[in-house]
């Protein structure tokens, strides 16, 4: 049975999430194609990366050899040796199903497996690992030369994630760097920490709204921020967690695949060609014209690729982010002629074409990509560590999150708590009462998505209220409480007000939503509008009616001594026709049928309140 009737609202509670002073903290730019770990230099009070062999950037890539693990640089060296045994690009993977992601297999070296629609699983020499295991250890590599350049344990991280990563995919996150020996002390936005690296905030006369644009070798995001006296506020997000630079490889790829008639592959030839690709891709950001001669199945392959081929080629994917700028303005209601200034996150940013369409969305704003891309994330999550650990008060962050979350109410109608683009962390409270008498356990069903009813809404979880004293209907107080904490996971408890009867569960779905569902919510909220509005009120309707003919059976049968057999026979009457117009759907007859019972049955319960008043004073003096 489900909860029925909403009473109350109570507002949002943004809590600061801050640890001791003393705890060591690191940011940790775990990215798509490299990642990087970042402290604080406490003369200095900059931020810095933290380098192996003179290198900040540990790529993102996983050798399984016969003896050990290799994550990094000399694992990037297998990819052409021996791609079977080599991943990357393991961030696409993260909180996904086989389904989400088996269109883009075709792009990755290595097998991906359905493991019965739960989170995707990856072979390699007849063992199986989650996205999770793989990420720790790249975690792991990036937690030992934390160790190994500091000379001290590495414990306390604040990790990035794409702002447009959901619920699932963040927990995975999370879980991840546990497995690693970690404790995760924040998820924060990439957007964000790039914000906090240029130091935006910290004038506290400024106020400004900013856009971060954030292309990476496997995500796309974009953010658009009002920084006032030190607080950044979102004000929208949106993104594609498979978009970034690794689209452009690919296309640069495919470019030549066609140019030179190729029909056949091995897997080193194609590591070759998008390891070729990429090196393309970099030295057209600064030169005209590029030249290779390469091997491919032991024949010599000459490979060309001047500026504007590459413009062309990655003309699309560009296409595609701008899009979405489009539609991050619109969710925040304003011009592209009001952003001052423009962030530039992610490596792929480099490219000339990027930097000129981005200059053309916005043609007012000041173009901002004076700190390297590659290390502004990770940067940033230095500082909120910093933030976190107490060390300064100078800045807050406040997120948001992408989808409106609710629950299901009777009528199959979804009641919205923490609506989409609200801050995070935020929390909001709301009572709900029974519908029917004597119900001793309610079930709480969690949805994510825009529109009216549950039915056109993706379920995230649920779970039984149980042990309610049995009441009468309406008389139970239910507090339902959603909190959405400093990493966007979801936390749901519920609480019976009377009796003091509880529940509480964080809700972790088996496997991410998927990019193409996130647009396709946001899309239809909108296209369907008017007949979700429709389905809403009818839904209303019917349930208001089919409560109004559970009550006035239940007076009939409670008063039938005071009710004549005319009367009754009226009342069932009138309730028939109410039922057959709520089997029709007719909302506007449900509705005059209603009006029409209330009229009918009001001097009934008028008489039967006086006969009780009299039995209840009978014998009684009044003074």
């Amino acid at each position: 049975m489900n909860i029925f009737a909403p009473m109350a609202k109570i507002s949002i509670d943004i809590n600061s999430g801050t640890i001791q002073k003393e705890s060591a903290v690191i940011g940790i730019d775990l990215g798509t194609t490299n990642s990087l770990i970042a402290t604080i230099n406490y003369k200095t009070q900059k931020p810095y990366c933290i380098t192996k062999n003179n290198k900040s950037i540990v790529p993102s890539t996983i050798y399984f050899g016969e003896q050990n693990i290799i994550v990094g640089e000399e694992a990037s060296k297998k990819l052409i040796t021996d791609p079977n045994n080599t991943l990357y690009s393991i961030k696409r993977l993260m909180g996904k199903s086989y389904h989400d992601v088996v269109e883009q297999s075709n792009q990755l070296n290595y097998q991906i497996i359905d493991n019965q629609d739960k989170l995707v699983q990856v072979k390699i020499n007849d063992r199986f690992y989650t996205p999770i295991e793989l990420s720790s250890f790249i975690l792991k590599e990036l937690k030992s030369v934390g160790a190994d350049q500091l000379n001290k344990e590495i414990q306390k991280v604040v990790i990035t994630v794409p702002a447009y990563f959901d619920d699932s995919q963040r927990q995975a996150t999370r879980d991840a760097g546990k497995l690693a020996g970690l404790d995760v002390l924040r998820i924060i936005n990439e957007p964000t920490a790039a914000s906090l690296a240029y130091g935006l905030g910290l004038d506290k006369e400024e106020s400004k709204i900013v856009a971060v644009y954030d292309l990476g070798g496997g995500t796309f995001d974009i953010s658009i921020l009002n920084i006032q006296q030190g607080i950044f506020e979102v004000l929208s997000t949106n993104g594609d967690t498979h978009l970034g630079g690794d689209d452009f490889d690919h296309a640069i790829v495919n470019h030549w695949i066609t140019q030179h008639s190729i029909t056949k592959l091995t897997n080193s030839d194609r590591q070759l060609l998008r390891i070729t690709g990429e090196q393309a891709k970099k030295e057209l950001s600064s030169n005209s014209k590029f030249k290779k001669t390469i091997q491919i199945s032991n024949k010599d392959l000459k490979v060309t690729l001047n500026r504007e081929e590459l413009e062309n080629v990655i003309q699309p994917i560009i296409d595609r982010t701008i899009s979405i700028c489009n539609n991050a303005l619109s969710d925040a209601d304003i011009s592209a002629y009001k952003i001052q200034e423009v962030v530039l996150v992610g490596g792929s940013t480099r490219t000339p074409k990027v930097k000129n369409s981005i200059q053309n969305l916005f043609p007012d704003a000041k173009i901002n990509d004076q700190i390297n891309p590659d290390e502004v994330v990770a940067l940033g999550a230095a500082i909120e560590a910093d933030i976190l650990a107490g060390n300064r008060t100078d800045l807050l962050l406040l997120d948001v999150t992408p989808l409106s979350l609710g629950l299901e109410t009777i009528g199959g109608l979804m009641d919205v708590l923490i609506p989409r683009n609200s801050k995070v962390p935020s929390q909001l409270k709301k009572e709900y009462t029974t519908s029917v008498d004597g119900q001793i356990n309610l079930a709480i069903n969690v949805y994510q998505g825009e529109r009216e009813m549950i039915a056109d809404n993706r379920k995230i979880g649920e779970f039984i209220l149980k042990g309610i004293p049995s009441m009468p209907a309406g008389i139970p107080k239910v507090e339902l409480t959603f909190l959405i904490n400093t990493d966007g996971i979801l936390q749901v408890s519920a609480m019976e007000l009377r009796s003091g009867v509880s529940q509480e569960v964080t809700l972790k779905p088996q496997y991410g939503i998927t990019d193409q569902e996130i647009k396709n919510m946001l899309q239809e909220s909108l296209s369907f509008a008017q007949s979700d509005m429709d389905k809403r009120s009818l839904a209303e309707s019917t349930t208001e009616a089919k409560q109004l003919i559970y009550a006035t059976q239940k007076f009939i049968r409670e008063n039938k001594a005071l009710l004549t057999p005319k009367d009754i026979a009226k009342l069932d009457e009138i309730m028939q026709g109410l039922t057959q117009c709520i089997n029709k759907k007719d909302q506007n007859a449900i509705s005059s049928h209603i009006e029409k019972l209330n009229e009918f049955s009001r001097p009934f319960a008028e008489k039967v309140m006086d006969h009780q008043i009299s039995k209840a004073l009978s014998g009684k003096k009044i003074n």
